[in-house]
């Protein structure tokens, strides 16, 4: 019994005399790399590359998308500039921050603008089964654009193969539903095929003004609600230079006797600096 023991003490002493050696040696490669002029070069050039996180701003039910942030990982851009042993700019490795407060699963406030330091604008085509799709597309490819085509049931029934055209082309499509009525089985039938046929990225409810049961069937079903700052029913290349801003979410309601200043609305936009891109890309806080 008592050369059992010896030997189990032993053997813990030995382990125990690896480990500490696995710790010291580890400990002194930390201090050493620390001290290494290498690093504390990265960690001091760094500084001037990292971005803060913007939160999301929530004001009441309503909500602006925030931006993530980029901070550079330090051990990561030590690690492969260590392999050359001299600092390279270019192989920083960076990281990204998520913001405390984010537009992700927050879809129970109506959204009203994307960032405003960006200079990123999007516009909303409201779409009835008489509009002419075509020059709508001829239009964004001609300029480069993409565009959210917000369609009704009835032009959602006849054109599904449109749409998942317009898919495949870049723009987003929002739901309308019969009338606007989001309480219908009918919003549903148009969200189920959206998400498990044409697998579109977000899906989008559209109110112009506030409407509780419809917010939160639509938070309930995980898709946004717009509420457009600019809404345009008439004249939109008069009335879009009033009210332009960064972040603008503009809605113009599609109907054939303003698709000619559709046309003279993006070019002003585009003149002013702005690049019109889907909701997806505006709401996106990469």
């Amino acid at each position: 019994m008592g050369d059992k023991l010896k030997k189990f003490f032993q053997l813990l002493g030995i382990t125990t005399l690896i480990c500490f050696s696995f710790f010291y040696t580890e400990k002194v490669g930390y201090v050493v790399r620390e001290m290494d002029s290498l690093m504390e070069e990265i960690k001091e050039k760094s500084k001037t590359k990292n971005v803060e996180a913007i939160d999301a701003l929530i004001d009441g039910n309503t909500i602006i998308p925030g931006k993530i942030g980029k901070i550079v990982d330090i051990n990561s851009s030590y690690e492969k500039m260590k392999r050359i042993n001299e600092y390279n700019e270019n192989m920083l490795v960076l990281k990204d921050v998520s913001p405390k407060v984010s537009i992700k699963n927050n879809y129970d406030k109506y959204v009203i603008s994307g960032i405003k330091s960006e200079l990123e604008v999007s516009i909303i085509l409201l779409i009835n089964e008489n509009t002419d799709i075509d020059h709508l597309r001829k239009l964004a490819r001609d300029k480069n654009i993409r565009f959210n085509f917000f369609v009704n049931n009835i032009f959602f029934e006849r054109n599904n193969d449109l749409l998942t055209e317009l898919i495949k082309e870049g723009h987003n499509i929002g739901n309308l539903s019969e009338n606007n009525d989001y309480s219908t089985s009918t919003y549903i039938w148009m969200d189920t095929i959206l998400k498990k046929i044409i697998k579109q990225k977000n899906n989008y409810c559209y109110l112009e003004e506030e409407n509780k049961e419809y917010l939160d069937i639509c938070a309930l079903n995980k898709n946004y609600t717009i509420k457009p700052g600019i809404v345009l029913k008439e004249n939109p290349a008069i009335n879009i230079q009033k009210s332009l801003n960064n972040g603008s979410i503009i809605s113009v309601e599609a109907n054939n006797s303003v698709l000619n200043e559709i046309t003279v609305m993006v070019n002003y936009i585009q003149s002013k600096g702005y690049k019109i891109v889907t909701l997806n890309k505006l709401l996106d806080e990469r």
